[in-house]
């Protein structure tokens, strides 16, 4: 019975450390956007980058 004394407190600081931290996350803006780094990953960028002269490029690798 006397280890409740010791558990009770220690269990609500651990409840309080929860709290204290979920509201620094809101606060710090973790929860502020979650679909767009979600939908970044399903996107699909089928874009080549632009190169200076694309037949230049290809005739250098038909020399090669």
């Amino acid at each position: 019975m006397s280890i409740l004394y010791l558990l009770i407190p220690l269990g609500l600081l651990l409840v309080g450390l929860a709290v204290a931290a979920f509201f620094w996350a809101v606060r710090s803006g973790q929860f502020d956007d979650l679909d767009t780094p979600a939908m970044s990953v399903v996107l699909d960028d089928d874009s080549r980058p632009a190169t200076k002269n694309r037949r230049s490029d290809d005739a250098e690798r038909n020399k090669a």
